[in-house]
């Protein structure tokens, strides 16, 4: 089923945001300040691609350098990424059946806004193996 739900989710949506959160990380990697910034958003972009069967957990060893690196990530880039869940979202909740798509949309935002101390783990690991 979830193989179904992301082959779904990357024609509606998956591919678009992909390509702006790519497009996010070639932008910040032009200078070397912003290279950190530009692979979290290689990787979020890849969970966007492909986001059933997928969270994010909190990591606990993040500390005040990516809360520092959080804001900075919400200026440069992630209010951009953030309003183009939103108005994906939306539209995909026009039809009953784009409903869910726009809920994972919603629940992508607020990766979107503070990536860094935040991990991408598969969704059927054990809750003990993720930290």
């Amino acid at each position: 089923m979830k193989t179904i739900l992301n082959v779904i989710w990357l024609v509606l949506s998956g591919f678009w945001l992909f390509l702006g959160y790519l497009l996010a990380g070639l932008l910040l990697c032009i200078t070397i300040i912003g290279i950190p910034f530009g692979i979290a958003a290689f990787r979020i972009g890849i969970y966007a691609l492909w986001p059933f069967g997928y969270t994010t957990v909190e990591r606990r060893d993040a500390g005040a350098p990516s809360c520092i690196g959080n804001v900075l990530w919400l200026v440069l880039a992630g209010w951009w990424l953030a309003i183009g869940h939103i108005v994906t979202g939306l539209a995909l909740c026009i039809t009953i059946i784009g409903i869910p798509f726009g809920i994972a949309n919603f629940k992508l935002i607020p990766v979107s806004l503070f990536p860094l101390g935040r991990e991408i783990v598969r969704s059927d690991q054990p809750f003990s193996s993720r930290w």
